[in-house]
Formats: structure tokens, C-alpha cells, sequence
């Protein structure tokens, strides 16, 4: 009877450390507690048993939906720092699904819902596999602010960021510095397709520094477009940007 307890011991010690294992070993103790109640239940009334049964019948339901509900909902609150290698990529990882998470919402009208899972699996893919970066990109864009969270996440990994407000400015500080990337966006007050024009000056003066078109459009003909111009990625989606920009950043 003591090896029993005490490995039930050692289990409960390990599934309390993180919110998803508390979750289950709240599950075991309420069923065991109704299995206990069953035994004795030859005793009971066919009014006293009607509640047990309806609670055995409901419970998995009730706790499947509440699952569910975290796990779409609150996603990164179900993990503790002892389910990374180390509390830093905790941190890290909280970072960049915090800021990815909020920059997919923009744009989203009030009815719509963010693909947080979709945030926390991009999040922890890449704070597992990549290391921690100390890598410049230059991002060209006349309005940086709407960029904020897409920047922290990106910062959250070691990169770092030189912004330019125009093709001019670009060129600019592009010209005796080396870039691990470039991201920018399509239009801007000098044309609503200035992101190529910036594109086609540094692939005919022979730079081939990664290229990625961060806009509103990720329509196939404006893919396949971007592509025969030399660029390596076009996309509207922020989880997508980052996961391309870092596996093209890692991969130098």
C-alpha cells in the first residue's frame, strides 16, 4: 500500500508543476473520488444515485470544453518556465508570442479571433531551434509605428533594426552596410508600389541581400510576382514574416 501512495505521490509532485498538469490531476482526484462513492453506492436510493450519474455523464463534457477553451484562448498560460530548456527561452517566448499575437490582431474586426495557438506553436518552434541572434535587418517603411509588436518579436530574438522612411533613405544606409535581411513594404507617398522599385534597384546594382515584402496582399499573382523580381517572400501575415525572416537569418 506504501509503494502505491508514494508513486502516486511522485506523479501528483511532477504534474503540479505546470497548469496543464494540475488540470489533469484535478481530473484523476474527482474521479477516483466518484469511483470511491460508486463502491458504495449499493446503499443509495435511486434518488441519490440520479446526481452521481449525471455527474459522471456531464463532467468529461464540462472539462473537455473548458480544455478547449484555454487552449484557444490562453494558450501560453498553460505552460510553466520548467517546459523550456531554460527560464530565458520562457521569456523569450512569452515575448514573442505577446507581440505576434497583437500584431495579428490589427486589422481584425472585433468578431474575428487570433490564431493564438497558431501564435504560441510559431513562437516556441523558433525560440527552440534558433538560437539567440545578433543579427541587423533594415526595414523600409514610411509609417515604422504600425510595425511596433512585428519589431518586439523580432527583437525578442537578438535582431536588431535600422528603419528608412523612403527608397532614398534606403539606398542610403544600405550603401557600406551589410544587412542580414530587408523587409518593406509595398506602397508609399512615392508610389503605391515602391517596394519593388526599391527592389529592382538593388537586384540590377547587383545586391542580394534577402529581400521580403511585408504589405496588405498575399494574393498568388502578387507571390508569384514578387518572386520573379527577386525577392524571397511576400506576405500580410505576421507569424509568416517572422518565421520566414528568421529561417532565412539563421540560415547565413
Amino acid at each position: 500500500m506504501t509503494q502505491p501512495v508514494k508513486s502516486f505521490g511522485d506523479i501528483a509532485q511532477k504534474l503540479a508543476r505546470n497548469p496543464l498538469g494540475i488540470i489533469a490531476l484535478f481530473i484523476v482526484l474527482v474521479y477516483g473520488l466518484a469511483a470511491l462513492v460508486t463502491g458504495f453506492g449499493g446503499s443509495f436510493s435511486e434518488a441519490e444515485r440520479l446526481p452521481l450519474i449525471y455527474f459522471l455523464v456531464t463532467f468529461p463534457v464540462l472539462v473537455l470544453s473548458v480544455f478547449a477553451w484555454l487552449v484557444s484562448r490562453h494558450s501560453a498560460k498553460l505552460f510553466a518556465p520548467g517546459d523550456f530548456r531554460d527560464e530565458e527561452n520562457y521569456v523569450r517566448t512569452i515575448e514573442v508570442a505577446t507581440s505576434l499575437a497583437v500584431a495579428s490582431s490589427k486589422g481584425e474586426s472585433q468578431t474575428s479571433v487570433v490564431d493564438i495557438e497558431g501564435v504560441i506553436r510559431t513562437a516556441q518552434e523558433t525560440v527552440t531551434r534558433v538560437p539567440h541572434r545578433r543579427d541587423s535587418v533594415l526595414w523600409v517603411d514610411d509609417r515604422p509605428n504600425n510595425n511596433v509588436y512585428e519589431r518586439r518579436a523580432f527583437e525578442a530574438m537578438g535582431i536588431s533594426f535600422t528603419l528608412a522612411l523612403s527608397t532614398d533613405e534606403a539606398l542610403r544606409k544600405l550603401s557600406g552596410h551589410g544587412f542580414a535581411t530587408i523587409i518593406s513594404d509595398m506602397g508609399r507617398s512615392e508610389g503605391p508600389r515602391e517596394g519593388y522599385v526599391l527592389l529592382d534597384k538593388l537586384r540590377k546594382a547587383g545586391d542580394r541581400t534577402p529581400f521580403f515584402i511585408y504589405a496588405g496582399s498575399r494574393q498568388p499573382e502578387h507571390l508569384l510576382e514578387a518572386q520573379e523580381r527577386g525577392a524571397q517572400g511576400c506576405t500580410n501575415d505576421s507569424q509568416e514574416l517572422f518565421m520566414m525572416v528568421m529561417r532565412t537569418v539563421v540560415s547565413q
